[in-house]
């Protein structure tokens, strides 16, 4: 298994233990993500964590009705998260997965190997959202943190343009590299 995969490995499990700890009561409070609810949030980490992380491996497109669903509806929304997390864990597990490049929106493709750091960046920064949101913590292991910063780095002017980060807020100069990952982020840890 490669770096990537071992990565999106990691915050998915986190990910995953985080859904399981949001009571039904938590899914209508705010989640910290400006103009999202908790249920919101949720369903967007399900749809684009979970089945389009699957579906970028498979180069295929989401179906419009999972676009459209309310994930958190269903009682055992968090257990369904975690199988289709593994389900996406598996699929990029095959070679062909990390081979030329993904589809990511509006005709434009990026390398495969790029499209899951992308994909790391968003099981680990709304994963945090949501443990946030809900009273949880959410800890990755040290190498995970430090790749994350990297990808965060270098992504953070593109998704500051389609205001996906906000302005990077200061940390302590020793801190994790998983806070200073959140901190360039935009968020405040």
């Amino acid at each position: 298994m490669n770096e990537i995969h071992a990565h999106l490995t990691n915050c998915a499990a986190e990910a995953a233990r985080v859904t399981r700890g949001i009571s039904p009561e938590q899914l209508a409070g705010p989640s910290g993500c400006t103009g999202w609810t908790v249920r919101e949030l949720a369903n967007h980490l399900v749809l684009y964590t979970s089945h389009g992380l699957e579906h970028r491996a498979m180069r295929t497109q989401l179906p419009d009705e999972l676009v459209a669903r309310d994930f958190a509806a269903d009682a055992d929304w968090p257990e369904r998260y975690a199988a289709q997390l593994d389900r996406a864990l598996a699929a990029w597990a095959k070679p062909e997965a990390w081979d030329g490049d993904v589809d990511f929106g509006g005709g434009s493709t990026m390398p495969a190997g790029e499209i899951a750091a992308m994909l790391v960046a968003e099981l680990a920064l709304h994963g945090w959202d949501l443990a946030r949101a809900t009273g949880q913590d959410f800890t990755l292991p040290e190498d995970t943190g430090v790749y994350l910063l990297g990808v965060v780095e270098r992504y953070a002017e593109m998704y500051r343009t389609y205001e996906g980060f906000a302005a990077p807020t200061s940390v302590e100069p020793h801190a994790s590299a998983f806070t200073r990952a959140l901190a360039t982020s935009g968020r405040t840890p």
